[in-house]
């Protein structure tokens, strides 16, 4: 099945995310913002109660956290995205990733382990981008493309800059402890498409 046939696929079914982008990102916003105000975030995103994490989620729902966040917090928005990113990541590699296969990345050179890294991020792409589309160019270069998901919810910058933090701690974990993830200007930055770059030092 093509990449269009699945993402077409995805958005028919309703796509599903690992619950953490909901669970990490309302930790954080409970420690910055305080209960009512994350209690008034929530309720306007119409979620009435947290995922258990055991299970997926709707993708939809983290897309409207992550909007009316935005709305009630414009700029303390990238810099909850940033740590519930983090977060994230630190679960994937607690709890998603085999201990051994942890090991064996941190030891290798990083130009060895950066590829078998991207590798498994693209073959488990679908439980966190949703019925968007995760294209790489090698181990350093991705793109994240939301044009095709026909997505009710505009996505912000915020959300973004989310995917942006969830690699950065994967890489300086996994890969090396200098790597920056960082969101590239597009021509036309509203548009739900954008590339990264993984940098050293």
């Amino acid at each position: 099945m093509s990449t269009e046939a699945r993402v077409v696929a995805r958005r028919r079914e309703g796509a599903l995310i690992g619950p953490n982008a909901i669970l990490q990102a309302v930790a954080v916003m409970e420690a910055r913002l305080g209960h009512a105000e994350t209690r008034a975030v929530l309720a306007d995103a119409q979620i009435g109660a947290l995922p258990s994490g055991q299970h997926m989620i709707p993708e939809v729902h983290a897309l409207r956290l992550h909007r009316w966040l935005s709305l009630h917090d414009p700029i303390g928005s990238f810099v909850i995205a940033e740590e519930a990113g983090a977060r994230t990541a630190d679960y994937i590699i607690a709890n998603r990733i085999p201990g051994p296969a942890a090991w064996l990345l941190r030891h290798l050179p990083a130009f060895i382990a950066a590829p078998l890294l991207m590798a498994a991020i693209r073959k488990h792409a679908w439980t966190f981008i949703g019925s968007g589309v995760f294209e790489t160019q090698g181990a350093w270069h991705f793109s994240i493309d939301r044009s095709a998901a026909d997505d009710s919810i505009p996505p912000p910058d915020s959300l973004f800059v989310w995917y942006a933090a969830v690699f950065t701690r994967l890489y300086r974990c996994l890969v090396a402890g200098d790597c920056t993830c960082l969101v590239q200007l597009t021509a036309r930055p509203e548009a739900p498409l954008r590339h990264y770059r993984i940098e050293r030092g």
